[in-house]
């Protein structure tokens, strides 16, 4: 029993009840060589139960390096599953962001072949087949809050390209989280069709739903479920120190210059910041400045956003993920329940990410980059154009498509070396 429900009160397609097992007895699905797609998008959402329990069963058995799969997430996961896999040679190639040092060092030494994109045009390519010899994929792992009767699938903290995965994997492994609320309510699940029978995309709020909250699946794709009581491993982020208080304070008088010459409303637009200390100082510096009635339109919030929230100067956001801290972000988003779930609205990656909406919507896109050249070019992916740290992520699906592109950074590194 869970202080949030039990499995069989999550799981209301009561015919799906009888494919409950341990995620020990999943291990049995998993081949060498296997295109795996999971649920997540950075620390959040991701399934835990079972990709541990393939990591301990490589491990026990001395299977490293004879059991590898080729891995296709919406962006990172927590260090328990995919950076314990890179340690334990588990990983052949990787699509398309990552986050770990034991990762990190198996791209940058080739033992894991890391394929590195804009994860918009990531979830577009992906389902259209474009990175498998088939178009297909052999497992899917998600997690979700709940199953509806109808097969419908409530996720959790993010919604990454689950849409996807339900429909190009050949077996879907799900796992429900009864360890936190349930989620259900959230998500705003909108399904694109290809080419030529596309429809636009009627978002013209940060608020604004044009789907359902649930994921549709095929229950005879159904594997296995397993119930998680883990939750997300989220980052902490540095508090504010001078540099970042700085940089924030900067973009608020630019803000404000903006609003006086007239190129900016008064509750500016809607608002997207990117991961990492300074971008959560510079939401932080937002919270406490002098705009109000404000909105964000995103692809992760972070601690800072529950301060933006408390401080009354934002009225809602939308987000691919709720990217919290482990502590103290979910447990303060948690004993807040109802203050904060009505405001947020979680999208597929393909629809977070989209130029269609960040054009209309017209977009302030804040992000920090690795570095700058002297003629104002942005890397934000390698080190010395070769050493890869986590990928291009998204935020160039931001500023190439938003009405104002900011990218923020320290004018110096710390030291020569770092």
């Amino acid at each position: 029993m869970s202080d949030y429900g039990t499995l069989e009160s999550r799981v209301r397609r009561k015919s799906l009840l009888s494919k409950v097992c341990k995620a020990e007895d999943c291990i049995k699905y998993f081949k060498n060589g296997m295109n795996l797609m999971w649920s997540g998008f950075t620390p959040a959402g991701y399934p835990k139960e079972v990709p541990i329990a393939l990591a301990d069963y490589v491990e026990a058995n001395n299977l490293q390096g004879k059991l590898r799969f080729n891995l296709f997430v919406g962006a990172s996961t927590g260090a328990e599953t995919e950076d314990r896999w890179a340690t334990l040679d588990m990983i052949d190639r990787r699509w398309p962001y990552q986050t770990g040092k034991n990762i990190a060092k198996g791209i940058n030494t080739g033992r894991i072949r890391m394929g590195d994109k804009h994860l918009g045009v990531f979830a577009q390519d992906a389902g259209y087949g474009f990175y498998t010899e088939n178009g297909r994929y052999d497992i899917g792992i998600v997690e979700v809050s709940a199953i509806n009767e109808d097969c419908g699938l409530a996720l959790t903290t993010s919604c990454g390209i689950v849409a996807e995965t339900l429909h190009l994997c050949d077996k879907i492994i799900i796992e429900v989280n009864t360890g936190q609320p349930s989620f259900e309510g959230m998500h705003d699940i909108h399904i694109q069709q290809k080419p030529p029978y596309r429809q636009p995309l009627l978002i013209t709020k940060a608020n604004s739903r044009i789907g359902t909250p649930y994921v549709p699946c095929d229950p005879d794709k159904i594997v296995a479920i397993v119930e998680s009581k883990r939750r997300d491993k989220g980052r902490a982020f540095s508090e504010m120190d001078d540099t970042s208080e700085a940089i924030a304070g900067h973009i608020m008088e630019f803000f404000q210059h903006e609003i006086k010459k007239g190129r900016l409303p008064e509750n500016l637009l809607p608002i997207q910041s990117g991961v990492g200390s300074i971008a959560n100082a510079v939401i932080g510096g937002l919270a406490k400045g002098p705009f109000h009635n404000l909105s964000v339109y995103t692809e992760v919030l972070q601690d800072t956003m529950l301060d933006f929230f408390d401080g009354g100067n934002l009225l809602y956001a939308s987000s691919c993920s709720l990217s919290l801290s482990e502590d103290p972000g979910f447990p303060r988003f948690f004993d807040n329940w109802d203050k904060y779930f009505s405001k947020i609205t979680l999208r597929p990656l393909s629809i977070s990410n989209n130029p269609e909406p960040i054009r209309r919507l017209g977009c302030i896109a804040m992000n920090t980059p690795v570095e700058f050249d002297i003629y104002g070019h942005a890397n934000s992916t390698l080190v010395g154009g070769t050493r890869m740290i986590n990928g291009l992520g998204g935020s160039g699906d931001f500023l190439r498509n938003g009405y104002l592109k900011i990218m923020h950074s320290p004018s110096v590194r710390p030291t020569k070396t770092d």
